[in-house]
């Protein structure tokens, strides 16, 4: 928790970061080994759905180059105010904050072109000067990869809860996924679970699974690494159409098989970190 970091023996420029972290109970880091593999429709549904349960939950998009989180939540065109008191994230009623590049880009095509220590900067800022207010959750959504992004969180957010880590069944995802769980370990962020996403198709004509790219192989991968496996995540044209839709699955369609795989992927995430069930403390 955010709030065991000590102020007084902090360096001055750090006491304003970690202030802001002093109000955030939980931080959840959201990353994957390859693109493609559905980790910000992971983000979202985590993060809506821990919304729907009555947790305050803010989404930091930590993806400089390809911010995909508004357009998922149907707030791109949202407008950012300031006051004394820092940037206010988009709102997502009525338990979810938003912060991420696409807000500040005048041009969705203009591609952001910067190298490191310019997405560093960015990143701290995302975290010091956005005012988040109190929250249970923060979720950072990352960039594929073990590169900047991933290891300025891990410096700025030490005593982050751990990790989730996003895969798909085939092969070459998998090997990149246990990288990610190798990183986690080597910078003392613990890893929460592997979520195997787009794990098999339920044919809508005969209604029989279709393994399309394997499946098993994420359970297989945390057993092997020894870490939690969180679930799978089946193939679902809805997951597409109601993310692009600005509506994830858990809130669109609670009752479908994708959105009762995210529930009890939720179930153990907030069992694992607040031990309660999965429901919100009082």
């Amino acid at each position: 928790m955010q709030g065991d970091i000590n102020v007084v023996t902090a360096k001055p420029e750090d006491v304003k970061l970690i202030r802001k972290l002093s109000k955030i109970k939980h931080t959840i880091v959201v990353m994957s080994g390859k693109g493609g593999v559905g980790k910000s429709t992971v983000t979202v549904n985590l993060a809506v759905g821990l919304a729907m349960r009555g947790f305050e939950v803010g989404i930091l998009d930590a993806d400089i180059h390809g911010p995909n989180i508004p357009k998922m939540l149907k707030i791109e065109d949202a407008q950012l105010v300031a006051d004394d008191e820092g940037i206010y994230p988009a709102i997502v009623p009525p338990h979810l904050k938003v912060m991420s590049m696409a807000f500040l880009s005048p041009n969705r095509d203009q591609p952001i072109i910067w190298r490191g220590p310019m997405k560093m900067g960015a990143i701290r800022k995302f975290i010091e000067d956005v005012y988040w207010g109190e929250l249970d959750y923060l979720i950072v959504d990352l960039p594929p990869g073990t590169g900047d992004e991933p290891l300025t969180i891990a410096q700025l957010i030490p005593s982050a809860d751990g990790s989730i880590i996003v895969t798909t069944p085939q092969d070459v995802a998998l090997l990149d996924s246990r990288k990610s769980v190798v990183f986690s370990a080597d910078l003392k962020l613990p890893v929460i679970g592997i979520v195997e996403n787009m794990a098999g198709l339920v044919c809508p004509h005969c209604n029989k699974e279709i393994d399309l790219f394997k499946i098993g192989g994420g359970e297989k991968a945390a057993k092997e690494l020894d870490v939690p496996f969180l679930g799978r995540v089946p193939i679902d044209p809805d997951v597409v159409n109601t993310g692009d839709e600005g509506l994830p699955i858990v809130a669109a369609n609670p009752d479908s098989p994708a959105a009762k795989a995210f529930n009890g992927i939720i179930d153990k995430v907030v069992e694992s970190i607040e031990g309660n069930g999965g429901k919100k403390k009082d």
